[in-house]
């Protein structure tokens, strides 16, 4: 297909995914320029856009929606590149309206994104914590959908929808990307953001100071009202009282209310009947832990938000052994301060020994298995038995788990490694040495490696 054909297909995907008002203020005067194929897996698609608004919005917001449409239909990796159009672009593709130039249409944009920054403010929202910033995998792809039906149609689709999971999952992350959308869409929304924290202190503020008319009046008139962290308010009776209130007036009025828990609504510590009936009324959805290929995703947006260069080993390195998307966050902001302090281009092997010195180590496998559990792990992972691990054959297919077992009763059991030799049927210290100092070395630059490690642990410690 040629570079017309191509960009068809994306506006043609990106159309379904964005509303009118969003798709016709970014992308309806986009177009391919040029298509550079730099080797048989790559190649560089130079876009052009209205004007530098439209240009900021879509690497902001929309780089990689459409890097991802591009990628898929291509079968290539496509590095983009966004080039304004000269002011001949519109006289080339419809004559010029004497009312309306470029430059009222430029103002207009400006004053549409100076309107919606202004709302996503006054809603104390993330400017990050938006669609096209949140990485989707099987983990939490009918939260995902869920999300977007709810912006599409807010208070009719899931008038109430209720997201749980653990800590570091993106339930605050997918909750304020809905107000996002919202808000682009008419900037004019009341939305009100708070964490059940925040509602909390606010109620009593209000009862001490005599404002609760105030405290209301902010809450109740909303047409979406997002609550983060909802199961603060269990066991807090007049809080309850309040956020009872709050809840029946928007629902009766067809607003749309957001929740986010750590819990399921039967499973939270005193609240009462009443709320988790309302709360188990709605769409309850649970976000899984994200997997290693989405820790992975997740590092590479926050990279190209904060426009900076992430190579792909180094963020697999620091997903295999983070697991908490906040926790990934803050590695990320340090590596990178590392690197522009010490003037050092991010490595693999920097990252590695940074991460030693921030990753938390998990409790010692010796305090909860015996060696010969870790090499039933290994057995089982790699579908071998104890005798072929610890026997003399030396196929690649039973080395490399010898290898790992090594490895990880060296390194979590801290075993001899004369004791080592002796498990794996009488093989000096020296060759066990070298087997665990070989798995030291591909951790840092073999994904497959990491990811086996990772999975045997998994079996080991037993969790998943």
């Amino acid at each position: 297909m040629n570079k017309t054909e191509l960009w068809q297909i994306v506006l043609a995907e990106l159309q379904l995914n964005l509303s009118k008002p969003n798709f016709s203020s970014w992308f309806s005067k986009t177009k391919i320029l040029t298509v550079k194929k730099i080797d048989n897996k790559h190649q560089i698609v130079e876009v052009g856009v209205s004007n530098p608004f439209a240009k900021n919005t879509i690497e902001e917001r929309y780089f990689g929606q459409v890097k991802e449409i591009l990628d898929k239909n291509t079968k290539l990796k496509n590095e983009l590149k966004f080039t304004v159009l000269h002011e001949d672009f519109d006289q080339k593709h419809k004559p010029l309206d004497k009312k309306t130039t470029p430059l009222l249409n430029l103002d207009f944009r400006q004053e549409k994104i100076k309107e919606v920054e202004k709302a996503v403010n006054k809603a104390g929202l993330r400017p990050d914590f938006t669609f096209a910033n949140f990485a989707v995998s099987g983990t939490n792809e009918v939260a995902y959908a869920a999300a977007k039906a709810v912006a599409k149609n807010p208070g009719k689709v899931y008038q109430l929808l209720f997201l749980y999971g653990g800590v570091g999952v993106g339930k605050t992350h997918l909750m304020q990307a809905i107000a996002h959308e919202v808000l682009e869409a008419n900037p004019q929304t009341q939305v009100v953001y708070a964490s059940a924290e925040q509602f909390t202190n606010e109620i009593i503020n209000a009862i001490r100071n005599k404002t609760t008319n105030l405290f209301r009046n902010k809450y109740r008139p909303a047409k979406m009202l997002l609550i983060d962290d909802v199961q603060f308010i269990g066991g807090k009776d007049t809080v309850q009282e309040e956020f009872f209130h709050t809840f029946n007036t928007l629902n009766q009025a067809g607003g749309q209310i957001i929740l986010t828990s750590d819990k399921l609504p039967d499973q939270i510590e005193g609240l009462e009947d009443r709320l988790k009936s309302r709360f188990e009324g709605g769409l309850t959805i649970d976000i899984q832990s994200p997997n290693f290929e989405l820790r992975t995703a997740i590092l590479l947006i926050k990279a190209r938000q904060w426009k900076r260069a992430l190579p792909m080993d180094v963020a697999q390195l620091i997903a295999s052994n983070i697991d908490s998307t906040r926790k990934m966050e803050g590695f990320l902001i340090r590596l990178f301060t590392e690197s522009e302090t010490k003037k050092q281009p991010i490595t693999p092997e920097i990252t590695q020994k940074l991460l030693s010195l921030t990753i938390e180590k998990k409790p010692e496998l010796k305090r909860f298995v015996k060696p010969n559990e870790v090499i039933e792990a290994v057995c089982s992972y790699f579908n071998l038995n104890q005798h072929q691990l610890k026997g003399p054959k030396r196929a690649k297919e039973i080395v490399l788990p010898r290898q790992i077992a090594m490895f990880i009763l060296r390194t979590e059991m801290k075993i001899s490694l004369m004791r080592l030799g002796n498990i794996f049927g009488g093989r000096d210290h020296t060759t066990v040495m070298h087997s665990v100092e070989k798995i030291e070395k591909e951790v840092i630059i073999s994904e497959d490696i990491r990811l086996d490690i990772e999975a045997v642990k998994k079996r080991i410690y037993g969790f998943s």
